[in-house]
């Protein structure tokens, strides 16, 4: 004689039903013990937010062991001084008075294109007033530069990035 009681219990998948939890039944999970069955909610990392004002694109596709690097400020040049002999350069070029090809190698290729196109387009040279500097990022450098011609001050917008070990003007506009 055993002790065990035999059971007879037909279970078939029959038996079992289906349901899917709604949205309705969320008070079905306050119980205790089912609270440690709910299902989960993927956690979404936030990552923090850079601030570029001008996305960068060199275009074509580069060699990872020959693309653009960029570069700390604390690398680069001394960005006053650098900000203002650009500026100085720019006017005299746009003036007809200076080579646009001095400034090939501290330019994009297509704001060098847009300096080539608008060599000699002043009637005169500008004089520098004055020049804002903002660094939103390390190693990137917004300039507004004010340049007095004859009786009207004009501006000139600048930005700078550190790639390769030296700062590149990716953008450049004369308000």
């Amino acid at each position: 004689m055993t002790t065990n009681r035999e059971y007879e219990v037909d279970l078939s998948i029959a038996s079992f039903r289906i349901e899917e939890i709604a949205a309705s039944s969320v008070q079905d999970w306050q119980h205790p013990f089912l609270e440690i069955f709910r299902p989960v909610p993927p956690v979404h990392e936030i990552q923090s937010r850079k601030l570029y004002l001008i996305p960068t694109q060199f275009d074509g596709e580069f060699d990872p062991d020959f693309a653009p690097e960029p570069t700390s400020a604390q690398d680069l040049p001394d960005l006053m001084g650098w900000t203002q002999l650009f500026a100085h350069n720019v006017v005299e070029i746009w003036a007809g008075r200076r080579s646009p090809s001095q400034l090939a190698s501290q330019c994009h290729y297509r704001i060098f294109s847009e300096l080539v196109r608008k060599s000699g387009s002043q009637k005169q040279v500008g004089h520098i007033r004055k020049i804002h500097i903002q660094e939103p990022l390390d190693g990137i450098c917004e300039a507004t530069i004010t340049v007095r011609y004859e009786d009207r001050l004009r501006a000139i917008l600048v930005r700078f990035e550190g790639v390769d070990k030296r700062w590149l003007c990716t953008a450049l506009t004369l308000l």
